[in-house]
């Protein structure tokens, strides 16, 4: 019974070491230790045209087969002009070769370097000058991905103008100038299959949304029954998160009331393993990427088909599909949709439609890390600071955790306080493992000691540690953000490992106050233990090792006055 907390916490650790090691690997390209590699997307130039990405197949189609667009484009290369709008959050570039979003800059959000450790050493060891970094733009929509928002119609009668159908400027402002609200950019289209269509966007002042008119006019000879698709292409490659290991989801996903939010891994999609509701009244489709996401939302009732799927040019398409009514010649009609393009503020995605504040990946621990980022930005209302924020939320789960905490400090005091005589006890009987085991019990009993009394709070605040890590790793209002002095940014690790050294220190003083390890080799492996934890928390975020490191000396403080109370050296 003596070690048993011991081996629970080596239990801990080894998992933890086996984890993390995995998420390593995933993080640096190479196979998961827990399922097979997955399978490589393809760089070779695509196969089809470089506006990207196929046409969804018109519902009525027959077989479900794709109508060709050969006739929505004239031979050779289409014309394309590329007009860049601003306004004061975003910076839009539309190609009116088919009306495709395809460049979309978040000047607010700059990217910023994050080298590795190794990279750090060596530039340490050959007294290497770290080479100048100038911050950018974030980009979501790009070609470098292959990255952008169509949108087009189809039909089961022939082609329509699609997203490979060049479009001509009609009107349109180019920036959001003071004073304006909003600003629009209108498209046209050429007859194709008798339909003309329209595309107006429109720019509002402090939005990361872009509103999507789509104005369907029949001027053939005959009805028409359109189909108006909205969809999201990228390639597979991944957008690491700002941490060294578990990097955050990178790809589609889709929600509708009845089946709720549903992340499709890229590999997935590659082995056909897509399984979604099709049809719904409700919903919209995504592409989420570490901090930030890009969505088509239609909030309006209306049946809508949905479809993910790989696209010959390797890139893959996310999207919905809506019937239009039947048009008589001359008769029109119009679709609305909004398009977001931005950061996973979970307010601000909460308030734009229903589910949309799931694309900000907590991973598997949403039930507490929800909650958890509830309390911190709560907290950060009141303190501006999310570094101080972080202090004091650890204060308040002391707080919490106080009497809980406490027992068990009391119970690893009390055998720091009888260790004397259990080591008497095993050079007594040390021939009698039996004898010996029966005697300590009567010690534990006598003096009111649990010998696994301080596992509990471990167990309790695991969870919460990992949650809160997933936190730090989701929350793009902690990007960049400072706490004070050198850490500029909560989200990445240390520059200079200062605070995974004292908390490393720390934990090694933590290891001093408790009671040690009957067996000498264990006795050692305690002492091991927090510098092997130390070393991982080198490229951890700072601001989960700020959070450590506040509870282990939290802690330290709670023991000590639990040891000096019960004289206990």
């Amino acid at each position: 019974m003596t070690d048993i907390r011991r081996t629970v916490l080596w239990v801990v650790f080894t998992m933890s070491l086996v984890l993390l090691w995995d998420g390593w690997q995933k993080y640096n390209g190479h196979p998961s230790m827990f399922s097979p590699a997955p399978k490589a997307v393809s760089t070779a130039a695509p196969a089809t045209p470089a506006s990207g990405g196929g046409v969804p197949p018109a519902s009525t189609a027959a077989a479900g087969q794709a109508p060709t667009t050969a006739a929505a484009a004239p031979a050779g290369p289409a014309p394309s002009e590329k007009i860049t709008v601003h306004t004061d959050v975003l910076a839009v570039t539309v190609d009116t070769l088919g009306g495709d979003i395809v460049r979309t800059e978040l000047p607010h959000y700059l990217t910023s370097p994050d080298p590795t450790v190794t990279d750090q050493l060596l530039q340490m060891v050959h007294l290497q000058k770290k080479p100048e970094f100038t911050p950018q733009p974030v980009l979501l929509f790009n070609e470098a991905q292959r990255y952008r928002a169509q949108t087009g119609l189809v039909s089961a009668q022939g082609p329509l103008p699609a997203h490979t159908t060049p479009m001509t400027a009609v009107a349109g402002e180019r920036e959001l100038k003071d004073g304006q609200d909003e600003i629009r950019l209108r498209l046209e289209s050429a007859e194709v299959g008798g339909v003309k269509l329209v595309k107006t966007f429109t720019f509002k002042r402090g939005a990361y949304t872009v509103g999507v008119t789509h104005e369907v006019v029949n001027v053939g000879t005959a009805p028409v029954t359109p189909q108006v698709y909205l969809q999201l292409v990228r390639d597979g490659s991944h957008v690491t998160g700002g941490a060294a290991f578990t990097p955050s989801f990178t790809g589609p996903a889709v929600y509708n009331d009845k089946t709720k939010f549903q992340t499709l891994k890229f590999e997935d999609i590659d082995k056909g393993k897509v399984d979604i509701e099709k049809q719904a009244n409700d919903g919209w489709v995504s592409m989420i990427q570490h901090y930030f996401a890009s969505a088509w939302l239609v909030n309006e009732a209306g049946n809508r088909e949905f479809f993910v799927r790989k696209q010959p040019d390797q890139t893959y398409a996310s999207g919905m599909v809506f019937t239009l009514p039947t048009l008589a010649p001359g008769a029109s009609t119009t679709q609305q949709a909004t398009l977001f393009a931005g950061p996973q503020e979970e307010k601000k995605l909460a308030a734009l439609a229903p589910g949309l504040e799931r694309v900000k990946d907590y991973g598997k621990l949403t039930i507490l890390a929800e909650p958890l980022f509830w309390l911190l930005d709560k907290i950060h209302g009141l303190l501006g600071n999310w570094g101080w924020t972080i202090v004091a939320l650890v204060v308040l789960l002391k707080i919490a955790l106080y009497w809980l905490n406490a027992s068990a400090y009391k119970s690893m005091a009390k055998m720091k306080a009888v260790a004397p005589r259990i080591n008497e006890l095993k050079e007594r009987y040390k021939d009698k493992p039996q004898e010996m085991q029966q005697e300590m019990m009567k010690i534990y009993r006598e003096e009111k000691v649990n010998p696994i009394g301080g596992c509990l709070p471990i167990f309790l605040q695991m969870p919460i540690f990992m949650a809160l890590y997933w936190v730090l790793l989701s929350t793009v209002e902690m990007r960049q953000a400072p706490w004070a002095l050198w850490i500029t940014d909560l989200s990445v690790r240390d520059p200079f490992f200062i605070l995974p050294l004292l908390m490393m220190a720390s934990s090694l003083f933590q290891v001093w106050l408790n009671p040690p390890a009957q067996d000498p080799m264990q006795q050692k492996m305690m002492w091991i233990m927090p510098v092997a934890f130390g070393i991982m928390f080198f490229v951890f975020p700072a601001g989960l090792v700020l959070y450590w490191l506040t509870n282990n000396i939290l802690s330290i403080a709670q023991q000590w006055l639990i040891n000096k109370r019960l004289g206990v050296n």
